[in-house]
């Protein structure tokens, strides 16, 4: 018997389909599938929900200076002559960063594995690149999601069967993060 379930697919599909539902997932809180997909889902989501609650704090607080140039209003370089040439400006900035350690940078890793790409788009439906942003869901692992299932040993997804579909009357699904 297998340790996972084939659903009808090879091995490459099955693998892109359950990313992108477990990316899914964690973007939007629940999805709405069949009941077996949610629970190989399921497998997934939790495992790297445990990388992330157990990684959440792994990390070393910096403050490191960095050199930027000088900007005007209207976002140009400064620049100023020097011995006839014409030189950017710059100037130092104090940061404060969080430096993973070896074993979160790990977590972080097997994370971006699985996790695909999701860009947000402004409401108001304008599909502008400059509008649009990338959304770092690792991140959002480590910071909102991590810390929430702080003080709870597993159980991380609840799935609610719907009843069958309308179509071909395959038994459906909502799983959602509890």
């Amino acid at each position: 018997m297998a340790g996972y379930r084939k659903l009808g697919r090879t091995s490459s599909q099955r693998k892109a389909m359950l990313r992108s539902l477990v990316t899914d997932l964690i973007y939007h809180g629940r999805i709405t599938t069949t009941v077996t997909r949610a629970k190989e889902v399921r497998k997934e989501a939790e495992k790297l929900i445990t990388l992330a609650v157990r990684e959440k704090d792994n990390y070393e607080t910096l403050t490191v200076t960095q050199k930027v140039p000088k900007k005007t209003a209207d976002g140009k370089r400064v620049k100023e002559v020097v011995d006839g040439k014409k030189v950017t400006k710059y100037e130092e900035i104090t940061k404060t960063i969080k430096k993973d350690n070896p074993s979160r940078l790990h977590a972080r890793r097997q994370m971006m594995q699985v996790f695909y790409d999701v860009t947000e788009v402004p409401a108001d439906g304008v599909k502008k690149r400059s509008l649009s942003k990338k959304v770092d869901l690792v991140s959002k692992m480590f910071d909102e999601i991590g810390p929430k299932y702080e003080n709870r040993k597993g159980g991380y997804t609840r799935i609610l069967k719907t009843g069958p579909r309308k179509g071909d009357a395959a038994e459906m699904a909502i799983i959602e993060l509890v």
